[in-house]
């Protein structure tokens, strides 16, 4: 199984965070993102504790600050739907640097920028201190469909034969001269897409051809097995169960 393009998301290393198993920390981040989500958005304090738990994790996990904040940049399209809540939620207003701004869209905006970054960078986490293919074997270890995985896996590994054939496409377009400049060559790129898309089709029949010739029957071989011991969760665990404290004591308070 390849790892594909995105295996430079990880970061090697030998850390606390980078040797636990796979399915420790898929399931210590479904349940801290679960739990962040499920914080009172009123609950400010509660979320300056949950950065301050996972600055810990990124520093356990040796990850520059400069790594987690370019990466973090996914989150735009989000902050840019926030920033819009302000002005268009109705609802009484307060005023804010001489705007008039909703007090309802302040609290959403905060709501899902908050939310969103500690999500955001909990991932970062996880993808910066797990190979791509050991997440895969975590997700067998915890029972995810194994037709799901399948795809996932295939994903990974065609990601960078697309990207390449993408690459060739480019390269003979400007071999002839052509360079995107404005709205009337949406033609072209349009044919190219097209291009990609039947042989990228083309290409997965053949994959599928050549599987079913060495015995695939719709299931694939696992190659490792990934286990845990109870100490190894335990040690996952805590950011999750520190986080269910600080969601507690959120949820009392603002009661």
């Amino acid at each position: 199984m390849g790892q594909g393009h995105l295996h430079r998301l990880h970061r090697p290393g030998d850390t606390v965070i980078h040797r636990l198993p796979p399915q420790t920390k898929l399931v210590a981040l479904f349940a801290f993102v679960v739990l962040v989500v499920l914080t009172p958005r009123e609950a400010f304090w509660a979320f300056g504790a949950y950065a301050l738990l996972l600055t810990a994790v990124v520093a356990l996990a040796e990850i520059p600050s400069r790594v987690v904040a370019r990466r973090a940049l996914v989150e735009v399209p989000f902050v840019l739907f926030a920033v819009l809540l302000p002005f268009v939620t109705p609802g009484p207003e307060v005023e804010v640097l001489g705007l008039s701004l909703s007090t309802e869209g302040l609290l959403g905006a905060w709501n899902i920028l908050a939310k969103a970054t500690l999500g955001v960078v909990a991932s970062i986490v996880l993808a910066a201190t797990t190979e791509p293919r050991s997440l895969l074997l975590g997700l067998e270890r915890l029972r995810l469909p194994s037709m799901l995985v399948q795809i996932a896996s295939f994903m990974l590994r065609y990601a960078d034969v697309i990207l390449g054939e993408m690459e060739r496409m480019r390269v003979a377009r400007e071999s002839r001269g052509f360079h995107a400049r404005h709205l009337g060559q949406a033609r072209v790129l349009a044919q190219s897409a097209g291009a990609l898309f039947i042989r990228a089709y083309e290409r997965g029949e053949r994959v599928h051809l050549a599987m079913l010739s060495r015995g695939y029957t719709g299931t694939m071989p696992v190659l490792d097995s990934v286990g845990a011991t109870t100490r190894e969760w335990t040690t996952a665990l805590v950011l999750p169960a520190a986080a269910l404290v600080v969601a507690a004591s959120a949820w009392v308070v603002t009661r």
